[in-house]
């Protein structure tokens, strides 16, 4: 289990008297109530006794004991014998906007429409598979002008790279499944970010596994202390982090920390896997840290749905020559070979990549902008980053109505994914995530409708005066 100390809780808290008339107790218990639905006290932390938490607060001993039972009546906190109190929320279910209908604006997924010579590389690829026809077509680690291909791009970012240290799947998710499956038992921990990428978290619970989160802000980025404290108290099996443009948060890590946390990784025999998928999308970046791996051992997965189009089903896995014999071994538990005319698709268009890596750039920039633009006019009261690459922003709300917004934006035509949706157990939910890859007149439209959204909570009890004051 994780902890926080009391120094570490403190100085999160700074401030938490200020700008209220509430109980010294009830203000206490209200900041710590928002770190956790902000997902800066991850959930199943255990926070410090009390008395420890009164000393570094400067305040007695039974103020913050009266925080505390707040929060374990109100279903923030759970007594544990012997392990004290944990971070927990209450019990609900998350916001589900599944079963899209037609007419609906879609914002929930973060995807661009297909590359324009996307087609042309279809009908090349089409010529070509008749020298592949006379073979079974099961293809379960990738045609070698693929791999061929993909290594070459790694070894022009910076990171040497031969054929045989990839593996080609079915997309980016087909490859977390299958490092998950391959990597991780019943009982092993596993380290995730938080928030993250949610169908990562679900492959990783699906092998057993107990998630052990460290928090990722748009401010500060990482945690470094909780990263560092994760792989040394934990010993995760497998370790699952995107460090370039991180999803939702848009954040990059610094080279030092990608040194720092393979260097300690490797002493406590965590294979550290890094999602890759959006690592190409640099928005303002002239220069960008080179890949993980060439900061020490990790595995990387990458893909082009989010470069090329979420309809090509290819994604891969470099890693060392012995994992992708192992992974070749394990792949056909879960299916049979990644389709060869797919396969022919992006090989085509691999060799002349960075063209349509500076188009998509272009797209994703005049997108960002105009929504950060729009975004700032129509809601002065939300926080909304500038983000350097990716294609998401992490908009902080102000108030924890993430789910109750998604709902009444649905009502305006508007499909959203709810700041719980990228957390554990429904953290999150003063937060949204926005993709800015559409074109700016769809991003007018969704402005507008969460304008009518937010107004039509803004009628009610969630955003009247007295409850910002009890918030913020």
């Amino acid at each position: 289990m994780s902890s926080i100390s009391a120094r570490a809780l403190a100085s999160v808290l700074s401030g938490w008297r200020e700008a209220t008339a509430a109980p010294a107790y009830s203000a206490l218990a209200g900041r710590v109530r928002l770190l956790i639905l902000d997902g800066r006290v991850p959930l199943g932390t255990r926070i410090p006794a009390e008395r420890d938490l009164a000393a570094q607060l400067g305040v007695s001993r039974t103020t913050v004991t009266a925080a505390y039972a707040e929060l374990r009546e109100a279903g923030y906190l759970d007594s544990v014998r012997g392990s004290g109190s944990v971070a927990r929320l209450p019990a609900r279910a998350p916001v589900s906007v599944e079963n899209v209908h037609s007419g609906y604006l879609d914002f929930s997924k973060a995807s661009l429409p297909a590359i324009p010579r996307l087609a042309e590389s279809a009908r090349r690829a089409s010529d070509a598979l008749p020298a592949y026809l006379g073979d079974s077509g099961f293809d379960p680690i990738g045609l070698p002008v693929l791999r061929a291909a993909l290594a070459d791009r790694y070894t022009a970012r910076g990171l040497p790279t031969e054929p045989e240290q990839i593996m080609v799947t079915i997309g980016a998710q087909h490859a977390i499944a299958l490092l998950a499956r391959t990597l991780l038992g019943r009982g092993d921990s596993a380290l995730v970010e938080s928030p993250s990428y949610p169908h990562a978290y679900e492959a990783l619970r699906l092998t057993g596994a107990r998630l052990v989160p460290v928090s990722v802000t748009t401010d500060e980025g990482w945690d470094e202390p909780a990263i560092e404290q994760a792989l040394q108290r934990a010993s995760p099996a497998m370790g699952y982090v995107m460090p370039d443009f991180h999803n939702p948060t848009g954040r990059t890590m610094s080279p030092e920390l990608r040194e720092r946390m393979l260097a300690i990784a490797a002493k406590q025999g965590t294979t550290i896997v890094a999602d890759e998928t959006t690592a190409e999308l640099a928005i303002d970046q002239s220069t960008a840290p080179l890949p993980l791996a060439a900061y020490g051992p990790a595995v990387l997965i990458g893909s082009v749905g989010k470069t090329v189009w979420g309809g090509v089903r290819i994604g891969w896995i470099r890693a060392e020559r012995q994992l992708i014999q192992k992974l070749t071994r394990a792949r056909s538990a879960g299916d049979l070979g990644t389709p060869i005319l797919e396969q022919l698709i992006v090989a085509d268009l691999l060799d002349e990549f960075p063209p349509v890596l500076e188009a998509r750039r272009a797209q994703l920039r005049r997108g960002r902008d105009h929504l950060e633009s729009e975004l700032r006019r129509a809601f002065p009261e939300w926080r909304v980053p500038h983000v350097a690459g990716g294609m998401t922003a992490w908009i902080n709300l102000g108030v924890p109505v993430s789910s109750q917004l998604t709902l009444a934006a649905r009502n305006e035509g508007l499909l959203l994914a709810a700041g719980p949706r990228f957390g554990i157990d429904g953290a999150f939910e003063r937060f949204l995530r926005i993709p800015f890859g559409h074109p700016t007149e769809d991003i007018d439209r969704a402005v507008s409708a969460l304008e009518s959204a937010w107004g039509s909570l803004a009628r009610g009890p969630m955003l009247d005066s007295s409850y910002l004051a009890e918030v913020v």
